[in-house]
Parts: C-alpha cells; structure tokens; sequence
C-alpha cells in the first residue's frame, strides 16, 4: 500500500543515501503500477522532496519533474509536452533540439549544465534556474533502435546545481521508469 511517508528523508542524509532512498521507494510505488502518469508523478515528488532534505545547491532545486513525448506531434516536428512536476508553472511543449530538454531529446544523451546561460538556445522557463540537469528516458530492446518516451528535467536556483553523482542516479531512475511504465 502506498505511503505519504515515503516522501520522507531523514535530516543529514547524504545526496547518494536519498537517490538511493528514491530509487527503493520508486520500486516499491511502481510494483503493479504501469500507468506513466502516476509513476511519473510519484517520481517527481520523491525527487523534490530528496532534494529540499539535502544541503545546498541540492535544497535549491526549484523545479523536478518529466516531459513526455508529445503523441499530437507530427513525426516531421517532434516536441515534448509537460509532465507530471513539482515547482512552479512550466513552459508547456519544447521542440526537440530546442534548449536544454529539446538537446536531451534529440541526442538521447544526458545534458548537466552548470550554468543554463552559458547554454545555446537555453529556454528560460523559470528566470530563477541557474544549472539544470536533463535525462533521457528511452525504451527498446538490446539490438533495437531506442525510442524517446520522456525526459527527467531537473533545474536548480543555484550554479554548478548537479554533479556525475545526480547524473548516476537519475540515470539509473531513467532505466527504472522505462522498464516499469507502459508507454
């Protein structure tokens, strides 16, 4: 049965005990829940609140949350649509190769951005977010094309927000949603 407690993370925790905290309680919201709209939202609280229970820049996290694929989108244009999210109102579709999530998508490739103004055609959805980190998550077999089904868009108020350890980990929670949503 789900729990409001875990959303909880115990003060002085370091970051690698709450992504590890994350990724256990992430498994167990997702048991015999498939629906992309639910483990997304669980996800990105889990997130937010492992983020504000860390010391800074990880307290200064001030946006978590996914974009999915937009399914509206012709194939010729493709473009992401907000997701399930924690922080304040978001820009609602983003092209693929357009700002820092648009990039994410279009390569596949995981973006850590330490400064978001030092960042071609960075979009300023929130003018307080200084780093951003961005993830793919991609679904298909070994062998197969992979496809983009959402990305993990995490922004942070402070620079130099996210390091090899938050991309490790967000990483790994990429692999966990794609594997435990039907997309």
């Amino acid at each position: 049965m789900v729990h409001a407690d875990a959303s909880n993370f115990a003060d002085g925790v370091t970051k690698e005990q709450a992504y590890d905290q994350v990724l256990l309680q992430a498994e167990g919201l997702f048991d015999g829940q498939r629906n992309w709209v639910c483990n997304l939202a669980n996800a990105a609280s889990l997130l937010w609140h492992a983020y504000k229970s860390l010391s800074s820049p990880s307290n200064q996290v001030n946006w978590a949350g996914f974009y999915t694929l937009d399914l509206q989108a012709t194939s010729s244009k493709p473009q992401l649509i907000l997701g399930p999210f924690q922080g304040k109102v978001a820009c609602q579709t983003i092209a693929f190769g357009k700002g820092v999530c648009g990039t994410a998508a279009e390569t596949q490739t995981t973006q850590l951005v330490p400064d978001v103004e030092q960042f071609p055609g960075h979009i300023a959805c929130d003018g307080d977010s200084r780093s951003e980190i961005v993830v793919p998550i991609v679904v298909g077999n070994e062998g197969q094309v992979k496809k983009l089904v959402a990305i993990i868009d995490i922004d942070c108020a402070d620079f130099n927000g996210f390091d090899e350890v938050d991309k490790k980990y967000l990483e790994q929670l990429a692999e966990l949603l794609a594997r435990s949503c039907d997309w």
